[in-house]
């Protein structure tokens, strides 16, 4: 990448991550250049060139991504649920479709004052979503990775330095009644994006070398963290209550069916944008279900 026009070098970054396999070759290499000339995405077409620096910072950026770093790692950042989190080693970077399962849970009718706890919160994303959302709500994250636990305090603290209500972090297993128990029957919402994947599935090289295994793997059927979640869950909510648990699309039937085994009301199965099964809920049965 010699050349400085922006134009011309962000297509040979594109044809260069594409070739190295990256899937979103022409996205990414877009946001690395808006990344390294720190001007939004928007403004690429208003740039003409790159300084000597920045071409500089673009070419070790796009040379990173070819070796399948995330782009969240390189720019720092992801969006999740509106919210910008701060990412890197040690954390599972949040994907899109947890943004479906944020979107169900902030149109439940919930109480002004609502409880609301993000059972595996990992970065934070679920939590500070909502907490930015519903500003009255009490938000309980709970994650025990002590890499993961570094993230989410440092994006509550800067959620709660622009003005967010601040959450409580809770540190250990979210399967754990111990962890949680002070909350027992009062819980208007639980969310959780659990590890769900099944051991030995073929999944993308970022996630491979980079996510954490612990927040990707669920054991050899992807459920087994989700049965400690749910039976978690079942005791948390107070009357009324809602869980929603992502999952992976191999769990058509089978999150339904450990919530109904719960004695939860209603278990129904959500599909994303391209059908896939993408997460799944239940009420616990009283007033407002």
């Amino acid at each position: 990448m010699t050349d400085p026009l922006v134009r011309t070098t962000v297509a040979a970054a594109a044809a260069r991550l594409g070739a190295a396999g990256v899937a979103s070759a022409r996205n990414d290499a877009e946001l690395l250049a808006a990344h390294a000339l720190g001007v939004p995405r928007g403004r690429l077409l208003l740039v003409d060139a790159f300084t000597e620096a920045q071409l500089a910072d673009y070419e070790a950026l796009i040379t990173s991504r070819a070796r399948r770093v995330p782009l969240q790692h390189l720019v720092g950042t992801v969006v999740a649920g509106g919210v910008e989190l701060a990412v890197g080693p040690g954390v599972f970077i949040p994907r899109p479709e947890t943004d479906l399962l944020i979107a169900w849970g902030l149109t439940r009718r919930l109480p002004a004052e609502a409880v609301v706890v993000d059972l595996c919160s990992g970065s934070g994303a679920i939590a500070l979503a909502v907490a930015h959302a519903r500003p009255a709500a009490d938000v309980y994250a709970v994650e025990q990775d002590p890499a993961a636990l570094e993230w989410l305090r440092r994006n509550a603290a800067t959620r709660a330095a622009a003005g967010d209500r601040p959450i409580e972090v809770l540190a250990g297993d979210a399967t754990d009644p111990a962890v949680t128990a002070t909350l027992d029957g009062q819980v208007d919402l639980v969310l959780c994006n659990p590890p769900y994947v099944p051991e030995g599935t073929s999944v993308p090289e970022e996630v491979s070398r980079f996510d954490p295994a612990a927040a990707v793997f669920g054991g050899p059927d992807g459920l087994a963290v989700i049965r400690g979640v749910v039976a978690r869950a079942a005791e948390l909510l107070a009357p009324g209550g809602w869980v929603g648990i992502e999952h992976d699309d191999t769990h058509e039937l089978a999150v339904v069916a450990l919530l109904a085994a719960a004695g939860l009301a209603g278990p129904e199965l959500h599909r994303d944008l391209a059908e896939r099964p993408r997460f799944s809920t239940a009420s616990r049965p009283g007033d407002g279900t």
